[in-house]
């Protein structure tokens, strides 16, 4: 396989590898834009088998670096059901695909941009989160079933902690352990559908160093941003994923 790939395949692979490790300490919500390139140019499931180990090898970037700056209870507050939307996205990965999928990811991502950006403006955000339960559980129900079938489930979080009010340091340090456990919670549905190999593990070890330069590069842009501007990037980005998203209502 690794032999086989064209430049372009290449440097798709180059450029996803480099966005998920900025992604993971600085930027949260940036390789959703890398990542479908990943199942444009190459097998869809064979994609998905790519990414999860880039992702967890920057994951360990992350958790090493902000490992104290975690909220656990927002952590453990999604964490069970994001367990159980994994479940349902590995039962539902032979009735869906792709170009199904990804117009429902994007349609949730801007109902929750919506509704964070009203909270936000009404002053109520902080009472909304705290006294509605199911919205911690929509959330980790909705990141698993997408994290399991096109691993698009940062965006989705995002908006959650966005919501929660999280300021950045404790934003990347809460999502590191949470894509931390997750990804490895992963690792037995995803290899008993056979989508990662000998050959896509190969690929994943040759672009290992673009990960790991994204993550010191996040860590870097993390300590200049603003606080405020930190929070309007993560929307614009969400908001720009979730466009894309739904683009493949009109080109499926």
């Amino acid at each position: 396989m690794v032999l086989e790939l064209n430049w372009l395949q290449w440097m798709i692979a180059l450029a996803t590898a480099f966005s998920i490790g900025l992604t993971k300490t600085g930027i949260p919500g940036l390789s959703i834009l890398f990542i479908p390139l990943m199942a444009e140019y190459f097998p869809a499931k064979a994609s998905t088998g790519i990414v999860l180990p880039l992702l967890m090898f920057a994951d360990v970037f992350a958790v090493a670096y902000y490992r104290r700056h975690a909220v656990w209870p927002c952590l453990l507050r999604l964490m069970p059901w994001t367990a159980l939307g994994v479940v349902i996205g590995f039962v539902a990965m032979e009735r869906i695909d792709d170009s199904q999928l990804k117009p429902i990811i994007g349609a949730i991502i801007l109902v929750i941009l919506v509704v964070n950006f009203w909270f936000e403006n009404s002053g109520r955000g902080d009472l909304f989160v705290s006294q509605n339960w199911w919205f911690a559980v929509g959330t980790g129900v909705a990141a698993g079933v997408t994290t399991m079938m096109a691993n698009a489930a940062g965006t989705i979080v995002s908006i959650y902690f966005l919501t929660m009010k999280i300021p950045k340091t404790e934003f990347i340090g809460t999502g590191a352990w949470y894509f931390f456990l997750l990804n490895w919670f992963k690792v037995p549905f995803s290899a008993s559908l056979n989508l990662i190999t000998a050959e896509s593990l190969q690929l994943d070890f040759m672009v290992f160093p673009a990960v790991a330069v994204g993550a010191v590069a996040g860590i870097v842009f993390l300590k200049r941003i603003p606080e405020k501007k930190f929070r309007v990037f993560v929307q614009a980005l969400a908001a720009i994923a979730a466009i894309k998203l739904l683009h493949y209502v009109r080109t499926s």
